[in-house]
């Protein structure tokens, strides 16, 4: 191997034939904006999915993976050969930690596409892009909402196979008298017992339910499971 092929000279020229396809001020500015890029998702993430008890805060590496996907893709375009080492060498990567929350996938790849935009200097997809998402989180965070407002937990119910035929028409009124909104989500009997769980919304006192179901039918467990602790609206 020459030497010569490490001299100042060499470099140098190298230098000069990169700053030929991007200048140093273009790979900063997309830097900058691959970085603002990356603090949006994470505003976003943080809106819609922090209070979610299973995520794994993820949000924290997008400043980290953006600014590392948009130097990767600028090198990728610079130089050919360059960029099959590139990627060869990020065949080794393994992830062993398996992602918690299915969401976490649409943001890693949310910054992934905003980064290759910096990368390539199309800052306009990146407003699009993230104009979309907003709509998109919006409207999933709106049909979520309205699945919450019309329910308030769950309700389980175990009593003898026997009673639960002979008691339908009383055990129903009750729930009707109690819970404007109510349906049975699944019904199962095994060993002589029959187990009916219904989702409600509406109801205002659980102990007067309860004692009426009692009363209604000779019943083993009567269980009131709310969606959100003291979730009574």
């Amino acid at each position: 191997m020459k030497l010569s092929a490490f001299s100042p000279e060499s470099i140098g020229d190298g230098f000069r034939a990169v700053q030929e396809q991007m200048s140093v001020g273009d790979f900063l500015a997309a830097l900058l904006v691959s970085l603002a890029a990356a603090a949006a998702a994470s505003l976003l993430y943080r809106f819609f999915y922090e209070r979610r008890g299973t995520g794994s805060q993820i949000h924290r590496c997008f400043p980290l993976l953006s600014l590392a996907v948009t130097t990767l893709f600028i090198g990728v375009q610079l130089s050919l050969p360059l960029s099959l080492g590139l990627l060869g060498s990020l065949s080794i990567i393994r992830f062993r930690t398996p992602i918690k929350e299915p969401e976490e996938v649409g943001f890693i790849m949310l910054v992934i596409a905003a980064a290759i935009c910096a990368a390539t200097k199309q800052f306009g997809f990146i407003l699009y892009l993230y104009l979309f998402a907003l709509a998109a989180l919006a409207v999933a965070r709106g049909a979520a909402a309205v699945r919450w407002l019309r329910r308030d937990g769950v309700l389980v119910l175990v009593l003898p196979a026997d009673a639960a035929r002979e008691k339908a028409g009383a055990i129903e009124k009750v729930l009707a008298d109690h819970l404007p909104r109510h349906t049975l989500e699944s019904a199962a009997t095994r060993d002589g017992m029959a187990t009916d769980q219904y989702v409600f919304g509406g109801l205002r006192d659980p102990a007067a339910l309860q004692k009426d179901l009692f009363a209604a039918a000779p019943f083993v467990a009567v269980n009131v499971f709310l969606d959100r602790p003291g979730g009574i609206r």
